[in-house]
């Protein structure tokens, strides 16, 4: 049984704040799903970009995430808690890169990615279970939402365009 992180931890320490997703990673109830959905704000936030300038924010939400997944796992003794949620992130702003506008493409985005990322086809369950530190927390998250993503692109371009 892993251990049960307070809010109080999580919100006294900005580190903890980003890492369990400005607290969704306290949902008691599929952190991972709560954490995605906390994702869209950021993600509505950032659309309206360049592409450049999207691959740039979603560049530096990845690369921070790596530090910020690791010293959250460090300071709460357990590898990859289920409440740190700031690996959604990433790999939902990866899945939604040049996302067709409109709430069907958001909701779909959702769904691709949160199937890959629950099903962990090859590589990604090889590296879920063999790579530790913010490096492991974050990779295979990010590599669903690769996966999600070319998903998502061909539906949109067999349906959008």
């Amino acid at each position: 049984m892993q251990k049960v992180v307070q809010a109080k931890t999580v919100f006294s320490s900005p580190v903890h704040f980003l890492a369990f997703g400005f607290g969704s990673g306290l949902s008691p109830f599929a952190p991972g799903t709560a954490g995605t959905l906390a994702a869209i704000p950021l993600y509505l936030l950032l659309a309206p970009l360049p592409l450049w300038g999207y691959l740039l924010a979603a560049l530096a939400v990845s690369v921070v995430g790596v530090w910020i997944c690791g010293e959250s796992s460090r300071r709460l003794g357990v590898h990859d808690y289920g409440g740190i949620v700031w690996d959604e992130f990433a790999g939902f702003l990866l899945t939604m890169t040049a996302a067709p506008a409109g709430w069907v493409w958001v909701v779909v985005g959702f769904f691709l990615f949160r199937l890959f990322d629950v099903w962990k086809p090859w590589p990604i369950r090889v590296i879920d279970r063999d790579l530790s530190g913010g490096l492991g927390i974050m990779l295979d998250d990010i590599l669903a939402g690769i996966y999600a993503f070319l998903v998502l692109q061909l539906l949109a371009w067999q349906f959008a365009g």
